[in-house]
């Protein structure tokens, strides 16, 4: 384990999510002593794998997108010279949803996605092919106004058929944890050219291939990465950044703070009311985080009824969204909602299905956890995997209390802050203007969701303390 140099680093992270990892990677390349401290065992974030009884889970993020030329993470990997290092395969189609009367199928080109769905609604024909030129030639001015949108009245504006809506939104539903008539028109556009129109990249060896190889490029380009590293505190004098404190009680001082932790908890306890203010403390208590996820992991024997390996196959029971998202949101009575992604290992071993789902506290789930295993596998064995229960050899899940003990997001949030049009692109939970040398990056600056989402702000972060730096 790396130990952390006495004299002052330029920079500290505290995490090494994705974005953590990217920032601080850009950051060390240009020259800068950066160190990253985090508080799991491995990088990574929600974007880690795990060994079971001889199988591999992805914990969370199962694939990505934004790989393509121009994309974000095809510009990391060619920064940090990874495309030799990791291999990528996209698998195609990267997303089905299996609705009551058909089943559209989301390709890697966008004229069989299109024709995919003319071909189930034909009277929609011309505006199915206008709405996703829009997404994939917009305009950045046109693109910009749909912060003040929701995707309710986007989809509106070009379709009439409801059941058309419906399906599109379900994917924004379980990427966002927001219905059509809440969740930013730009927080679901991003999702769609990100991670459903550019989607389906997925490294060998699962999900963890991608934090390591950043982690390790990292530690070539000079900086520190300490694991199983608590912090404690960001110290702060005088409104400027000092350093931090380990959970050990050992100061490292620093010019510079990124926090890639969650931000309710970076400005509660590690900065607090002494060093926030009161006021923007209100404000954020009055924020609405994501919910958290109840994923599923299942170890299985390959069998011929299987879905198609490497897709994220979505469950859509009927086309109410929004009664299924009220549903959900539900903490006095939880239960699984009736929509769920369903994703086969590209090796055929696993499944990992997931769905949202309130946090509500430690002992609901440590008592619950075991009858909603058994409750979901049935939903997937009636709707998706016939006969699924016979070829399981080993199951397990992550709760809201799972995904807070491994990366302390707050309740367990899946997406960082909610993609509400009220919660979009605020400028002090990536800048803090208040606290000179502090930033944060990753999903909960508003900024940016999934990987490539996260991998963005990163980027954007580390050239904002470089252009700080030379000035």
């Amino acid at each position: 384990m790396a130990k952390p140099d006495k004299e002052t680093y330029d920079v500290i992270i505290i995490g090494a999510g994705m974005s953590g990892l990217v920032c601080g990677c850009y950051l060390a390349k240009a020259g800068l002593r950066v160190l990253i401290a985090e508080q799991h065992h491995k990088p990574g974030g929600y974007c880690t794998s795990f060994r079971r009884k001889g199988f591999t889970f992805d914990a969370a993020a199962h694939s990505f997108g934004g790989y393509r030329e121009g994309g974000i993470l095809h510009k990391v990997f060619s920064d940090f010279n990874l495309h030799d290092r990791i291999k990528i395969t996209r698998y195609d189609p990267s997303d089905i949803i299996m609705s009551p009367d058909q089943t559209i199928r989301f390709w890697s080109d966008i004229g069989k996605t299109v024709d995919s769905l003319q071909g189930a609604f034909p009277h929609e024909g011309e505006n199915i092919q206008n709405f996703f030129h829009f997404l994939t030639h917009r305009q950045p001015t046109e693109f910009a106004k749909l912060g003040k949108m929701t995707l309710q009245a986007l989809l509106r504006a070009y379709f009439t058929d409801e059941k058309l809506q419906a399906i599109l939104a379900l994917p924004i539903l379980g990427n966002g944890d927001l219905p059509p008539s809440r969740i930013s028109a730009f927080v679901a556009a991003k999702i769609y050219t990100e991670f459903l129109l550019d989607g389906g990249y997925y490294p060998e060896g699962g999900m963890q291939a991608l934090p390591d190889a950043i982690a390790q490029r990292f530690k070539e380009y000079g900086g520190t990465l300490m694991l199983s590293t608590l912090v404690k505190k960001i110290k702060i004098t005088d409104s400027v950044v000092r350093g931090v404190v380990l959970g050990n009680s050992e100061f490292i001082p620093a010019k510079c703070i990124i926090s890639n932790g969650d931000a309710h908890q970076t400005f509660f306890n590690l900065l607090g009311t002494k060093h926030v203010g009161r006021e923007f403390l209100d404000m954020m208590d009055k924020m609405i985080p994501s919910q958290g996820i109840f994923v599923l992991y299942l170890g299985i024997n390959p069998f011929s009824e299987l879905p198609e390996p490497g897709v994220n196959c979505w469950f859509l029971p009927h086309y109410n969204i929004e009664n299924m998202y009220a549903l959900s949101r539900s903490e006095k009575n939880i239960k699984l909602p009736e929509y769920y992604m369903v994703r086969v290992s590209p090796d055929k071993k696993t499944i990992l299905a997931f769905v949202n789902t309130p946090f509500r506290n430690k002992r609901f789930w440590t008592q619950k956890k075991n009858a909603f295993i058994e409750t979901f596998i049935k939903s997937i064995e009636r709707n998706t995997i016939p006969d699924l229960s016979q070829h399981i050899a080993y199951k397990e899940a992550a709760t809201p209390a799972t995904l807070y003990r491994y990366t302390l997001n707050y309740r367990g949030a899946a997406y960082g802050w909610a993609g509400l049009i009220s919660q979009f692109a605020n400028r002090d939970l990536i800048k803090p203007s208040f606290i000179e040398g502090l930033y944060l990056t990753g999903h909960w600056t508003t900024y940016g969701q999934g990987i490539a989402g996260v991998a963005y702000v990163g980027h954007s972060v580390a050239n904002m303390v470089l252009r700080a730096k030379a000035h």
